[in-house]
């Protein structure tokens, strides 16, 4: 007999077994809730505002916009705000997708399905009409619609909608904390040795490999795991030998939060695709692209001449004119320097120091990331890294103790194995300063201790 429960509220929520806070207002790195109480989003919601809360250039650009022209179809119309940033977005990704395009979607799942789509219609236009595989790796996650969750490797949020997806293979990635390689040399041969595991599942696929799709850091399910030097390199030497499209998921750590344009730049790795999102509008509307190189387009360009995809609401002229507010923003005030975690002084580099702090505690096995997509891996034990129990739910716990203290925090499960391993990820905005820093590490320490970290 299935339990009963009281419903509180008409909105399904994301879970009918706690309550939610109703925010009200936001400004700089702060929210605030319809009683009053104060919360640091040392997680930006989830990953996503990187320029700050309440930013009034924002709200009038979309107010301008809005005035003027509030939708049109794309099937009918091209409008100047997308004319315009989409030149202004393809700069900011680099010289490499000069002569490339981009596809406005209204998020990162959507953006994810379009990538899955172009990279099978390039190779059906090129003559390559069997390629339709697209690898992937495990713990990896690039979004809640189904052909995303084909490609995902977030095993609880799969599970139960696994014989509705298309199934394709799943390679390993580089997880130092808890390499199954030697890791003596800081992981370069670990590295090697996972990007052999791409080429072997290609040569598998018999030439029907269209395309391979990473996290460059990990997001949501490994908690800002970034790979070690040399593997994304060799990642993109296997995809071009093999005539397999490299794309880049940068829903996460697109727009800055690494501390450079896109993340796949500290490693001088250049995409066919990079897919963004979250930060692209820094929550302001809803807003996702794919930025396509020339090589992928064009194929289309020149043979059916028709992209067979599209949504409603892509291109929304209002949720553009968000976008293109925030990147202009973002570049007037140095705020990919601020997430650059190797500068001196910046906010970036604070908090990692800070957050370093945090490995005294008996319980914090892992201090990972880069720029402002941070984590803090939870352990049992740290001499033999075993895990919490997964019904302890250590990180929810934190995070419950963290939000308590007013300090907004991002939880999750499943770091070692898919259910087992606790971790928080941290990708607060560019803005934070030491006070607020400091402060907000503190209340984690207490929130770590609260939960039974001592």
């Amino acid at each position: 007999m299935a339990a009963t429960t009281t419903r509180e509220s008409a909105v399904l929520q994301r879970s009918f077994r706690r309550s939610f806070p109703a925010a009200v207002r936001g400004e700089g790195v702060y929210v605030w809730d319809a009683d009053g109480k104060r919360y640091l989003d040392l997680s930006g919601s989830a990953a996503v505002n990187f320029i700050g809360h309440g930013v009034p250039e924002i709200g009038a650009a979309i107010a301008e916009q809005a005035a003027k022209l509030e939708f049109v179809h794309t099937s009918q119309f091209t409008t100047p705000i997308a004319e315009e940033y989409a030149e202004e977005l393809l700069a900011f990704a680099g010289d490499h997708f000069r002569g490339g395009v981009v596809y406005f979607t209204s998020g990162g799942s959507e953006s994810i399905e379009t990538a899955l789509k172009l990279a099978r219609q390039h190779q059906v236009e090129i003559g390559q009409g069997q390629r339709h595989r697209v690898i992937s790796r495990h713990q990896s996650y690039h979004g809640s619609t189904l052909g995303a969750l084909s490609v995902s490797g977030n095993k609880k949020r799969r599970e139960i909608y696994l014989p509705m997806v298309k199934e394709f293979a799943h390679v390993g990635i580089p997880y130092c904390y808890r390499c199954k390689f030697d890791c003596t040399d800081n992981c370069f041969n670990c590295g090697q040795q996972y990007a052999e595991e791409l080429e072997q599942a290609i040569a598998a696929s018999n030439g029907t490999a269209a395309a391979f799709i990473f996290e460059p850091v990990s997001g949501a399910t490994l908690g800002a795991v970034a790979p070690p030097s040399g593997y994304l390199q060799r990642v993109a030497e296997i995809c071009r030998s093999t005539g397999v499209l490299l794309v880049a998921d940068e829903v996460m750590t697109g727009m800055g939060r690494t501390g450079r344009n896109f993340a796949v730049d500290h490693w001088n790795v250049v995409p066919d695709m990079v897919v963004t999102a979250k930060g692209l509008s820094s929550g302001y509307a809803p807003l996702g692209a794919v930025i396509a190189s020339s090589k992928v387009v064009d194929a289309i360009a020149a043979g059916s001449g028709a992209f067979l995809h599209g949504f409603t609401y892509n291109a929304h002229p209002i949720s553009l004119a968000a976008g293109q507010a925030v990147l202009r923003y973002l570049k007037a005030h140095g705020l990919v320097t601020a997430a650059d975690s190797q500068g001196e002084g910046t906010p970036a580099k604070m908090l990692r120091n800070a957050l370093d702090g945090l490995l005294d505690l008996p319980v914090v096995g892992d201090v990972r990331g880069i720029g402002l997509l941070l984590a803090v891996e939870f352990v049992a034990d740290k001499k033999t890294k075993a895990a919490f129990a997964p019904e302890t739910n250590f990180a929810g716990r934190v995070g419950q103790a963290a939000l308590q203290r007013g300090l907004l925090v991002y939880p999750m499960q499943g770091s070692v194995d898919g259910v087992s391993g606790d971790h928080l990820l941290i990708a607060p905005p560019a803005i934070l300063n030491r006070e607020q820093i400091d402060w907000a590490v503190d209340q984690l320490r207490a929130a770590i201790v609260e939960a039974g970290g001592k």
